[in-house]
């Protein structure tokens, strides 16, 4: 075997190894353009075609809740007896209900109420949340625990109980809804925020900004809150059906806004008690848009998941 090796050894020359053509220029030239990391979410996430028709409807819903009422001449409130529970029609295009109310006017009507209450919560539990968890975190020790103690208090305090009371005390209203769906509603961004905190408060770029004497507020705002945006969004996508359907619920229950003001739990609630009477638009309506908007927002927040997560990141 050696002479063997040997002999084909000899059969190779210089000539068979040719230098690789690699000038200097070249040599350092980036084969791929870099890429954002929220462009690189955006891709992603304009890739995921079923994330893409929930945004789609949600842009949708919020253009017809600006807008969809003026195209009607009727008010969420105009009467006309002789006009009650009239089938969609082109004069009606959902229908009216028992008092004459156009009930397309209603529903967007409706969806106004609906969607500030979801956003409102959203936004409130996006600054108590990152807030009380982004200074829970980054302080630790007994502050932490101290702080922990009291979001698990709150977590363990019944809900529906807490929002009766608070009806009672301030009286039935869309004020009281907000107030009602906040109180407890940012404990778990608090959670997700300082969770993340933990995990950043120790790396080099957090570190080097205590060593040039940044104040606690600024290492929280420029350099531990930026890295939690993914899951901030992600966590207020989540937020905003909740706080809809929650609404919708005490609504319905009679705990939320009042008559005559449109709601689609209100509306769901007086569909609901004539639906054996084959006025079925009276129901159909605020239950297939509060479906709708729940699974939008669903199916856009597990999108975001996917988009924002780093370890995905090609």
């Amino acid at each position: 075997m050696i002479p063997e090796r040997k002999e084909r050894q000899q059969e190779l020359s210089d000539d068979l190894f040719l230098p690789v053509q690699n000038p200097s220029s070249s040599a350092e030239m980036i084969a791929k353009p870099s890429i954002s990391y929220w462009k690189d979410a955006w891709m992603r996430l304009s890739g995921n075609k079923l994330s893409m028709a929930g945004l789609v409807m949600l842009i949708l819903l919020v253009l017809m809740a600006i807008f969809g009422p003026l195209l009607t001449p009727y008010s969420y409130d105009h009467q006309v007896l002789t006009e009650g529970n009239l089938p969609p029609s082109s004069e009606h295009w959902f229908g009216t209900d028992n008092l004459g109310r156009d009930m397309f006017t209603r529903t967007w009507n409706g969806a106004r109420i609906s969607l500030f209450v979801g956003f409102m919560a959203a936004i409130i539990d996006f600054i108590i949340g990152v807030a009380y968890g982004g200074f829970s975190g980054y302080k630790g020790g007994r502050t932490d625990n101290f702080m922990m103690r009291i979001i698990e208090i709150l977590y363990g305090l019944p809900y529906l109980l807490m929002v009766i009371l608070l009806m009672v005390v301030m009286g039935p209203g869309l004020f009281t809804i907000i107030i009602a769906l906040t109180v407890t509603g940012w404990v778990g961004m608090a959670r997700i925020v300082r969770g993340q905190v933990l995990q950043l408060k120790n790396a080099e770029h957090v570190l080097a900004s205590r060593t040039f004497g940044a104040s606690a507020g600024r290492v929280i705002r420029k350099n531990l809150l930026p890295n939690t945006m993914g899951p901030i969004i992600v966590q207020m996508t989540l937020t905003v059906p909740t706080a809809i359907f929650a609404e919708a619920f005490l609504s319905f229950l009679g705990l939320g806004v009042q008559a005559p003001v449109a709601s689609w739990g209100v509306m769901a609630n007086d569909g609901l008690s004539v639906i054996l009477s084959g006025h079925w638009w009276r129901l159909f309506f605020p239950a297939f848009f509060i479906s709708l908007t729940m699974f939008a927002f669903n199916v856009l927040g597990d999108g975001l998941q996917d988009a924002l997560d780093p370890k995905l990141r090609k």
